[in-house]
């Protein structure tokens, strides 16, 4: 027997955590002499006041769906893909190969075929960390978190190198036309309602969206969801079952890395236009809270991206319109991070005892309370 409902699990943890997390979160504010209620109200106005808040807020969030959910695919299996960060620069790679040397007639062509390369190369880069965990026993936190850094030297060595354009940055040519994605703005805006005004929001948030619904039919609708979850529950009981390890755990990396791989689509052709370097933004290591604080649910890691993206446009206000740095915001994130993370069990136990003691409560007779009524 479940010792909370499941609503509770998904939505009432994650958002008592959250409340922890803003509370000492003004404690800190407060510390360093600022008023917390007036930094809330500039990072609300700043990031969902207007619909160029709005851009901003839902392109990084776009970026972290594509992370938390690859993140979320491997916690299925009960494995820790630490790795989307490399995955993301290496789609990035695909991303700008097929941009610059394949001349496409719309933007539509190039989009399906940026996401099918930037998948890819990220399940690619997945592939080796996974091989090396179900033939040789590597442990795959090691491995991917290593590849990061691999990835970060070969994006190097390709912008200063074979894809580099003319000039002094290290960075590639400008897409063409073509392989330029819409933006919120040439979608939503007109001569008379400017709307999304050079916020970089674009289409591939429509893509995270169907990528959250193909993630959710994949765990929950489909026989290697099945399998991918049988493994994470028991590995004993999954090889009994005739499950093989070595399958689920390719499978499930592949499908890990191919999602951190998409992220490019976003910030690579959709935002910057060109390849440049620091392409994935960190947002590989935030796609671990993300997963963590959405409980490796779509739902919920596209409602804790959302979150992020939040905190990481409301922040960049915050520092440019108060004395609070910028910085404060990578430490709001940390307390996230700290308590739906590492403290979760501090949330989580007295809640499971207040519902074991909903669940214990005694239930009125209904004859003895119908007797009572007839007196």
């Amino acid at each position: 027997m479940q010792k909370m409902p499941q609503w509770a699990d998904v939505l009432l943890i994650p958002l008592v955590s959250l409340i922890l997390a803003a509370f000492f979160s003004a404690v800190v504010i407060l510390a360093i002499g600022e008023n917390p209620w007036e930094a809330l109200k500039i990072m609300v106005e700043g990031a969902l006041g207007s619909t160029y808040g709005w851009g901003y807020t839902l392109y990084y969030a776009t970026n972290f769906i594509f992370t938390g959910l690859a993140v979320a695919v491997a916690n299925h299996a009960k494995m820790f893909n630490i790795g989307g960060e490399g995955q993301a620069v290496m789609g990035g790679l695909g991303v700008a190969l097929v941009c610059l040397y394949i001349p496409f007639p719309h933007w539509t062509l190039a989009l399906l075929a940026a996401a099918a390369t930037a998948a890819v190369f990220g399940a690619a880069w997945a592939a080796i960390p996974a091989l090396l965990q179900a033939k040789r026993g590597s442990h795959i936190v090691i491995t991917t978190i290593m590849f990061n850094f691999i990835a970060a030297s070969l994006l190097n060595y390709f912008l200063i190198g074979p894809l580099k354009a003319d000039g002094m940055e290290p960075a590639t040519a400008r897409f063409p036309e073509a392989a330029r994605l819409p933006t919120f703005q040439d979608m939503f805006s007109s001569p008379d309602n400017p709307l999304f005004r050079g916020a970089p929001a674009n289409v591939a948030f429509f893509v995270a969206i169907l990528a959250c619904i193909a993630v959710w039919l994949l765990i929950w609708r489909s026989r290697l969801g099945y399998e991918i979850r049988s493994f994470g529950w028991s590995e004993p009981a999954a090889r009994y079952a005739g499950i093989s390890p070595v399958r689920i755990i390719m499978l499930t990396m592949l499908i890990s890395g191919g999602l951190a791989g998409m992220m490019a689509i976003n910030n690579v052709m959709g935002e910057a236009e060109r390849l440049v370097l620091n392409s994935a933004e960190g947002a590989g290591f935030i796609g671990i809270a993300v997963a963590l604080m959405g409980r490796s649910h779509p739902l919920g890691v596209f409602l804790a991206a959302v979150l992020f993206g939040f905190l990481y446009q409301g922040g960049a206000e915050l520092s440019l319109w108060t004395g609070i740095p910028r910085d404060m915001v990578v430490v709001i994130q940390a307390l996230v991070i700290l308590f739906t993370g590492a403290l979760d069990n501090m949330v989580r136990m007295p809640l499971e005892r207040v519902f074991s003691t909903l669940r214990r409560a005694p239930k009125p007779d209904s004859k003895s309370t119908t007797a009572r009524t007839a007196e």
